[in-house]
């Protein structure tokens, strides 16, 4: 991290994001989500988009079949940084300067 820079961390609630002591850096923050509003956890919209536009309506005859198109499906999105912007980005968490 660039000196001065600090970092937040959002977590969605899932049982498996928490720990029983953890001790963080100064520089780093952790916001836990609400329970019951994935309107606010913008990794919903990921698997939104994935499966509207690249898994949607689909027949697999076998798992291969499955981990390939969900490779393909991913590493399309993972490529084009526009997209994950617009799907990911929220007008309230943006900070002004």
């Amino acid at each position: 991290m660039a000196e001065g820079a600090h970092a937040v961390v959002i977590l969605d609630g899932a049982g498996y994001h928490g720990a029983g002591h953890l001790e963080l850096p100064a520089n780093l923050t952790l916001v836990r989500l609400p329970p019951y509003a994935p309107e606010l956890n913008s990794a919903e919209n990921i698997w939104e988009y994935l499966r509207k536009n690249k898994l949607a309506n689909s027949i697999f005859e076998t798992y291969d079949e499955i981990v390939e198109a969900c490779s393909n499906a991913w590493n399309f999105f993972a490529t084009d940084p526009a997209t994950v912007t617009s799907i990911t980005s929220r007008e309230w968490a943006k900070v002004s300067v």
